[in-house]
């Protein structure tokens, strides 16, 4: 009989990006794809709500052969990541609403279930199967980004199909060092398949020279697709590591590295999508140094880490995104004073500029020091001051660049067009968001992003003390003011146009040399090889033709006498090979 409550809810929404693809293109089909897109996510949700009715649900149970597989488990953890996308989904969907494309619908759609239906996933083969279903419909995002997102789009797929692959041959070593267990559990280090997995975990959530297919990809995706993107991959490889590695100590460094380097790079790059990009590796850094801690103060504060990250961040970049809707650009030597024309993207954006640098009253002040809270109550004090310079600098990149040469910075002359309905309509409930799930307010507010957390505290953590608070203020305004001390006398680095390169110069720049170095050597040797070959064969064939030719030797007349003692030698050594072998 068929059970609704039974199946995974991300493969509804699954089904609900097919059905998109398969309706005809047509300005009546149009409202129906729009619909199903606000409808697929709201459904999914209310799904997800319907099923939890204990701590922990298993459902969807299949065999597949001598392997035993558990398609759904909602508890704790993994509920707060399907609410997430959920509502991630519902926001890039009205985001999109003047979106006419039936590909970018379809795999929007297909995207946000495969990413609801991973991390609700009980098992590793259904998680593997997921994590390639994401890769491979959000490409299609990438691609439709124009002629110059092509080839970053398949950088983007390969990359992604590779972390797949090494997830899928470390999930079988790690079940097969338990006996054939594929549940998806703690993992660790203690096997190489864990170390495998931890590493295509690594690839998809940006780990320190394993990022950069996201710097690569995001900025040359569309505009509905570059804020699509950042809702799913990178917070759907975090739950794995949520899930897997809590309390990993290595990932504590990893993560504070990853927290530190974007920062660098950032600040010198032109592309205000770009920028954002480097800002979301910054931001992943410090929910896996979270993880690494492992203690409940911290995952805790990862979970609300990622649930805020993903609003405040699609939030910035649905505003970048509206402003290059009208001005075709997301340069910032190209724009600058655009607050005359574009009011209302303006201060949006600004609150998710503020919220991003976890100014009191907005969204990552009430989480991201949770974190923080966490390293200092584990004496972690070297990787509690990289986050501390890390804050300081995403105030820097993300809360103040980003906003200031978009919108105010010189006048770039830009007269548009305010964005959209539906763009200020989803930025307006992110906005929302950003605001509300910081306020103190008893029974909402911060308390309710604080009631989804799924690891009990010995206490309840109070984000609006004293102390927090006058600190807080005084590193986002030394930030402030260092930014101010720069461009006054004009030691800020200046806004490069060409297109900054960091650690992926290894591929692009020694990788493809070493590739052009090794075709022309093979060039080389097939030309030798080639004419060595030549000459061989003319001198055998030269050869041969004196010997066979009309006129060679072989043609020549010869004495009869000649043949009949040929035969008695052949006749004769004949004769010694029986006797002797005979004896």
């Amino acid at each position: 009989m068929f059970d609704l409550m039974n199946i995974n809810p991300g493969l509804w929404v699954i089904l609900a990006g097919f059905v998109c693809a398969l309706i005809p293109k047509s300005e009546a089909t149009y409202y129906v794809r729009k619909l199903i897109l606000i409808a697929a996510p709201i459904f999914s949700a209310w799904l997800i709500f319907t099923i939890k009715t204990e701590p922990s649900v298993l459902g969807g149970f299949l065999t597949v052969g001598p392997v035993e597989l558990t398609t759904m488990r909602i508890d704790n953890l993994s509920v707060v990541w399907g609410y997430l996308f959920c509502l991630a989904g519902l926001i890039n969907g009205i985001y999109g609403l003047h979106e006419k494309c039936r590909i970018t619908d379809s795999a929007a759609l297909i995207y946000t279930g495969s990413a609801i239906a991973g991390v609700l996933a009980g098992d590793m083969i259904t998680l593997f199967i997921m994590w390639e279903i994401t890769a491979i419909s959000s490409v299609f995002l990438v691609w439709k980004g124009g002629d110059r997102a092509y080839a970053a789009g398949m950088r983007y797929l390969a990359v992604q199909v590779l972390s797949g692959v090494m997830l899928l041959g470390g999930a079988v070593m790690v079940a097969e060092s338990r006996g054939g267990d594929f549940m998806f559990n703690y993992v660790g280090l203690d096997t190489p398949g864990g170390w495998l997995m931890l590493i295509a975990m690594g690839i998809k959530c940006g780990f320190p020279l394993l990022h950069n297919w996201m710097q690569d990809a995001y900025p040359k995706a569309s505009i509905t697709g570059t804020v699509i993107l950042a809702s799913f991959t990178t917070k759907f490889a975090i739950y794995a590591l949520a899930r897997a590695f809590p309390g990993t100590d290595i990932l504590i460094w990893i993560g504070a590295v990853m927290t530190c380097f974007p920062v660098f790079f950032a600040v010198v790059e032109n592309d205000l999508r770009r920028v954002l990009a480097y800002s979301l590796n910054n931001q992943l850094g410090f929910m896996v140094c979270g993880i690494g801690i492992g203690s409940a103060l911290a995952m805790n504060g990862v979970v609300g880490q990622v649930f805020v990250h993903v609003i405040f961040k699609g939030l910035l970049f649905m505003s970048i995104g509206a402003v290059m809707y009208r001005t075709g650009t997301a340069k910032a030597s190209e724009l600058g004073g655009l607050f005359r024309s574009m009011p209302y993207t303006t201060v949006l954006c600004l609150i998710g500029a503020g919220s991003i640098a976890a100014f009191p009253l907005l969204a990552a002040f009430v989480t991201k020091a949770m974190i923080l809270a966490a390293a200092l109550e584990n004496h972690l004090w070297v990787p509690f001051a990289m986050m501390l310079f890390a804050s300081a600098g995403v105030m820097e990149h993300s809360g103040i660049k980003v906003p200031h040469f978009t919108f105010f910075a010189h006048d770039s002359g830009r007269r548009v067009k305010e964005a959209p309905w539906n763009m200020l309509l989803a930025m307006s409930l992110a906005a929302i968001l950003c605001i509300y799930l910081a306020l103190p307010i008893p029974g909402g507010g911060y308390h309710l992003l604080y009631s989804l957390m799924p690891f009990e505290m010995e206490y309840a953590y109070k984000p609006y003390t004293w102390d927090h608070v006058v600190f807080q203020l005084q590193l986002l305004f030394a930030a402030i003011f260092a930014f101010t001390l720069l461009k006054r006398y004009k030691l800020y680095p200046a806004e490069r146009r060409a297109e900054i390169v960091d650690s992926d110069w290894l591929y692009r720049r020694v990788g493809f040399g070493a590739v052009k170095w090794i075709s022309a050597m093979w060039d080389r040797a097939n030309i030798h090889v080639s004419r060595y070959r030549t000459r061989v064969f003319d001198r055998v064939g030269s050869r041969l033709y004196q010997a066979f030719s009309p006129a060679g030797s072989m043609s020549k007349a010869a004495p009869s006498g000649l043949a009949a003692g040929l035969t008695g030698g052949m006749l004769l050594l004949t004769l010694l090979v029986i006797y002797v072998l005979g004896a």
